[in-house]
C-alpha cells in the first residue's frame, strides 16, 4: 500500500524584518534588522542591528521601506537573502 506522506524536502526558510537603508546597487538592497535582546551581565535591554544585503529583481524597494526578507539560496558572495514582501512604504516628507 502507497501512503502519501507531506513531509517536505526543504528545511523551514527565516524570515525577518527590517528597514532598508539602502538601494543603489543594482537588485540588490540592504535591510537593518533590529533585536531587543536582554544583556545577561547588565540585566538591561539593547538594541542588536544586522545589515542583510537581499535580492530585489525589480530594484522595487527604496531606502525607509519596510520589507520582510526571506533566506534563500546564495546569489552571490554576500546575498543570501530575497525580498518577499513590501510592508509599509517610506513616508515621504
Amino acid at each position: 500500500m502507497s501512503e502519501t506522506t507531506t513531509e517536505s524536502t526543504h528545511a523551514a526558510r527565516r524570515t525577518l524584518e527590517g528597514v532598508v537603508t539602502s538601494d543603489k546597487m543594482n537588485k540588490t538592497v540592504v535591510v537593518m534588522v533590529t533585536h531587543r535582546v536582554r544583556s545577561q551581565q547588565y540585566k538591561k535591554y539593547m538594541t542588536k542591528r544586522v545589515k542583510y544585503k537581499a535580492h530585489s529583481e525589480n530594484n522595487d524597494f527604496h531606502t525607509g521601506d519596510r520589507v520582510e526578507i526571506v533566506e534563500s539560496r546564495p546569489l552571490s558572495k554576500d546575498k543570501r537573502w530575497r525580498v518577499a514582501k513590501l510592508i509599509e512604504r517610506a513616508r515621504n516628507a
